[in-house]
């Protein structure tokens, strides 16, 4: 016997069309929803990817009996924006001072937690939700993620037993710093590293790539306890379980870029009611979908203002119709540290498609990740976190050897960028001047600026 329940949500005057959030036909029991989101966590570093270090068992499992997704982005690999996204659904251009890293998200963007709270839904969140910022200053009463909670096993030891939950775990894993030599300590080895092309490969960076996985593994094994603790109490298959993270790896040329290593991400999702086991997604995925998926799952119509589409279809199999077929997403950063003379941002927007990453980058006058001398606040190139191999780049970047990447990492880039990343995986070498791609560059940036007047974007207006 199926309840029908409408649930007419406050209207928020943002400038965009109203935020109505309407419940269909919803089942005597709704799903939980629990989101595990790492801090810093890259593809492919998990099992399930094929990463034979990485000691991701949970996030294994999740994969194998539910749906992995083998082609998702973040909104913006920076945590504040990333994090703003997945809570609205909306592109972070869109959220105001959400857009910028130890910033407020304005409470006349609606938030997931808060839609579902208002539909029924028990909520909470315990280690890092909505952040780095002052939530207070965007007029909020309590993170945008929910009630914070010690831990999951207090939020489930007090949540209503005759409620669906909904359910944010943010890690500070593997957010640095890290401790020194940890991964060889926890019985990895440095011969078992692949260092990627963009990094020098020496012992020290190896050492520095074994820390980060150790972290790694520590979330992997708290979220092993969420599902453990779900299990035994027979919640687990009323639950759909979503695993991810907020942006990419935090070493020099991935977080706070938009080249793969800052913006692909792991994703995973378990919901034996609807997902069947062992599926997999190539379409092109970015997390603001994750907050119209969740709202889906609880039987509610996702507002109008959200840019995210619901996973669930693609998740459960559909055939995705020709408006869904989700060849590109669209990837941007505002200010991330406050690292440059004058508060400045680095404005970027990016365009991914199955082949080729075109960059836009709105102030080439500026060095990408900060000033070269400390400005305010991290220290040199202060939107690169302090490290061994940030450390190893900036000591010997004259060496032949080095001086190559601590130019990929540092120096200033051109107004556009292309990549062809069939060829180039990991996005070093810039084709946006090579004739033979003119063609292309001029229909990714077209396309990359029609996205951007379609849904507003400040900078497609010359706002800054």
């Amino acid at each position: 016997m199926k309840k029908f329940a409408t649930f007419f949500l406050a209207a928020y005057a943002i400038g965009f069309p109203v935020a109505i959030a309407t419940a269909g036909p919803v089942s005597e029991r709704r799903p939980n929803i629990v989101f595990c989101l790492a801090d810093d966590w890259s593809w492919p570093n998990a099992g399930a990817y094929g990463d034979k270090i990485a000691r991701t068992p949970a996030f294994d499992r999740v994969a194998k009996e539910g749906v992995l997704f083998r082609s998702a982005f973040c909104a913006a690999p920076s945590c504040t924006a990333s994090r703003a996204s997945i809570l609205t659904g909306q592109a972070p251009h869109r959220l105001e001072q959400g857009a910028d890293l130890w910033s407020f998200l304005p409470a006349k963007f609606p938030v997931t937690p808060d839609l579902l709270e208002k539909a029924g839904y028990a909520v909470g969140f315990s280690g890092k939700g909505w952040g780095p910022g002052k939530f207070e200053a965007g007029g909020r009463t309590r993170n945008p993620a929910g009630p914070k909670f010690k831990s999951f096993d207090e939020f489930f030891g007090k949540a209503p037993k005759d409620k669906p939950f909904c359910f944010w775990f943010g890690s500070v894993d593997p957010h640095r710093p890290y401790e020194l030599g940890a991964g060889k300590r926890a019985g990895y080895r440095t011969k078992d590293v692949t260092v990627p092309p963009y990094l020098p490969d020496t012992e020290e960076v190896r050492s520095d790539i074994l820390d980060y996985y150790t972290e790694v593994e520590r979330f992997d094994h708290d979220v092993a306890h969420i599902l453990d603790a779900l299990e035994r109490a027979g919640s687990l298959d009323d639950t759909l379980v979503v695993i991810s993270g907020d942006n990419g790896w935090p070493f020099p040329r991935a977080k706070a870029n938009l080249y793969e290593a800052g913006i692909r991400q792991p994703l995973a999702m378990r919901w034996p009611a609807r997902i069947k086991a062992g599926r997999a997604v190539d379409a092109l995925v970015v997390l603001t979908d994750l907050a119209p998926t969740f709202l889906e799952a609880a039987g509610l119509k996702p507002p109008s203002e959200m840019t995210g589409r619901s996973l669930l279809g693609l998740a459960v199999g559909d055939e995705p119709n020709e408006n869904d077929a989700r060849r590109e997403v669209f990837i941007e950063r505002e200010r991330h540290a406050n690292v440059r003379r004058g508060d400045l941002s680095y404005p970027s927007r990016a365009l991914r498609t199955d082949r080729y990453l075109y960059i836009r980058n709105f102030r080439p006058d500026l060095h990408p990740a900060g000033d070269p001398e400390l400005y305010f606040a991290v220290g040199p190139y202060g939107d690169c976190d302090g490290s061994p191999t940030k450390s190893l780049l900036l000591s010997r970047k004259d060496d032949k050897d080095v001086a190559g990447m601590f130019k990929l990492a540092f120096a200033k880039r051109p107004a556009e960028e292309l990549y062809d990343l069939r060829a180039d995986p990991h996005a070093m070498v810039d084709v946006a001047e090579n004739q033979r791609f003119a063609p292309i560059k001029r229909d990714l940036a077209a396309r990359l600026m029609r996205w951007m007047t379609d849904t507003r974007d400040p900078r497609a207006q010359g706002e800054t």
